[in-house]
């Protein structure tokens, strides 16, 4: 298979960035965009010269090989069954589903019609975190044991026209941004064993900061700030904070101690940014990650250069398929991650320790070879 025929369901904010980076990559050609809000497909569709179907139609499409889903957490699940059901390679938004027994169904369906399940993030393919783990491969700060992980703002309600389901059960922090760190925890550590946690929610309600609802109030009914500590099957043991209830801080990203030095690295909801290692008492060095194709800025942030090839897992996935290969952004790594976030939630809760029931291999990494053959 030289090229898979894609499609789109779920117009909404998200689907702007994979609907411009999709033909930076080999392997794959946009053909189609779907969604409950037929306006929202025709609009996209407009914008980016593609063919606007109901779900039912692009579902039995004979041009579409792979549907992404990129409906809303609550959806995951059931559209990627539907789409899976209609004999089509999957792709989702993370997280990929909400509970586990949703994706052991949807492994086993999978497996049963001879389908891949791909999900996001995919930014642990960047150049930084590719660099950060060959640096961690070859030793150079030792066996890892401890480290920090921290993603804190104060929520999206200012600017997201509809951020009503980040603040719901499927939401919040640890579900919408805690799939990027922790799934870069398990590319560099290998999998969680167990984790403990407590949660809080900051307020009850949000208000809208933009148009068109600017104003309106929105409930909050999930955990807002989670502080969680994580332990590696390796011995790692990893402090993780996600929070919405925070205007400011002075936190890394992430910092990883081992035995012979320690790890500065960027924001994993990025696919570069400058890592810096040091051997011991050494000054911290930057890594050089230059060579590697997704470490080359190509989007403009506020004014701050960014790298951002969102879609890449995706034409790993493509190529895997051709290549008769597992993919990196693989339905176990999703599964385990969901796993994580949502033993934390459940820890929270209960005020518990819990021991995960998933685990999985560490993905391959992607070298700037691998990354560069990916692209046109």
């Amino acid at each position: 298979m030289d090229m898979l025929g894609v499609g789109i369901i779920g117009c909404g904010n998200i689907s702007g960035a994979y609907l411009r980076l999709s033909p930076l990559f080999k392997g794959l050609e946009m053909r189609a965009v779907a969604d409950l809000n037929a306006d929202a497909a025709r609009a996209r569709a407009a914008e980016f010269g593609l063919r606007a179907d109901s779900i039912d139609a692009l579902l039995a499409a004979d041009d579409i090989d792979v549907i992404v889903n990129l409906t809303n957490p609550a959806a995951h699940f059931a559209v990627t069954r539907d789409i899976l059901n209609a004999g089509k390679h999957a792709y989702s938004e993370k997280p990929l589903v909400l509970t586990l027994a949703e994706g052991e169904e949807l492994r086993n369906l999978a497996a049963a019609r001879g389908l891949r399940v791909g999900s996001a993030p995919d930014t642990f393919l960047g150049g930084a975190h590719q660099a950060a783990r060959a640096a961690l491969d070859a030793g150079q700060i030792g066996k890892v044991v401890s480290g920090t992980a921290h993603v804190m703002s104060h929520g999206m309600e200012a600017w997201h026209p509809n951020p009503d389901f980040f603040f719901l059960p499927g939401g919040g922090p640890m579900l919408d941004l805690g799939p990027y760190y922790i799934t870069n925890l398990i590319q560099l550590l290998g999998p969680v064993a167990h984790v403990c946690a407590l949660t809080s929610m900051g307020q009850t309600s949000r208000t809208i900061g933009s148009a068109p609802r600017r104003g309106e109030t929105i409930p909050v009914k999930t955990p807002t700030t989670l502080h969680a500590l994580l332990g590696f099957v390796s011995g790692a043991s990893i402090t993780l904070s996600t929070s919405w209830d925070v205007w400011a801080h002075r936190h890394g990203h992430m910092e990883l101690y081992g035995l012979d030095g320690s790890m500065f690295l960027p924001d994993p909801n990025w696919f570069s940014g400058t890592v810096e290692v040091t051997a011991r008492d050494s000054a911290p060095r930057a890594l050089d990650v230059g060579n590697h194709p997704f470490s080359v800025p190509n989007h403009d942030l506020d004014g701050t250069p960014k790298a951002n090839y969102r879609m890449a897992g995706l034409a790993d996935m493509a190529a895997a398929i051709a290549e008769g290969r597992d993919h990196r952004c693989r339905l176990d790594l999703a599964l385990h991650a969901v796993d994580v976030m949502t033993s934390i939630l459940r820890a929270g809760e209960e005020g518990t320790v819990i021991r995960l029931n998933t685990t999985c291999a560490r993905p391959e990494p992607l070298g700037a070879t691998d990354a560069a053959a990916l692209l046109r």
